[in-house]
């Protein structure tokens, strides 16, 4: 299991925090979100789904913002270097092109390990379809939006 998943999305496309919470409560978990923004739209995110959990933490930037071209073209080259793969140049194309990334944290001191991992997919999944994405999990790879794996980690 990741500690971190990455949401890399090619459009503009704001994901609503209500559309957000309600399809998380899909999985048949009470969910709250604090969201905080500004004039540019919201940019972070604590998810709370049980009581005295930590909380799922999400940040949202978009690429112009200082410092994070320079995430995303360290992916890039990552990926690059990733031939073993035949996805891995159009994965390196969809970084390059990414206009906003999505981080996650998941919480390493809850309970109910499959439901943390479960709901975390499926924020990442429901990112990355709203934006035109792909993600990756930490230790596992980069994938589509509806969960094919794209490219293994090694």
């Amino acid at each position: 299991m990741g500690l971190w998943y990455r949401v890399f999305g090619t459009n503009d496309a704001q994901p609503e925090p209500a559309a957000l919470l309600d399809h998380l409560q899909g999985h048949g978990t009470e969910v709250a979100g604090n969201f905080r923004g500004d004039d540019e739209g919201w940019f972070g995110a604590d998810v709370v789904f049980a009581a005295e959990a930590t909380p799922l933490h999400l940040e949202r930037y978009l690429a112009a913002e200082e410092g994070i071209r320079a995430d995303l073209n360290s992916w890039a080259a990552w990926l690059e270097t990733a031939d073993y793969s035949p996805n891995h140049q159009p994965l390196m194309q969809h970084v390059i092109g990414t206009t906003q990334l999505f981080i996650l944290r998941r919480p390493i001191d809850h309970a109910n390990e499959v439901l943390v991992e479960e709901l975390c997919l499926s924020l990442c999944q429901f990112l990355a379809r709203a934006t035109a994405g792909v993600y990756q999990v930490d230790d596992q790879g980069f994938f589509a939006a509806d969960g094919t794996l794209l490219l293994q980690e090694y």
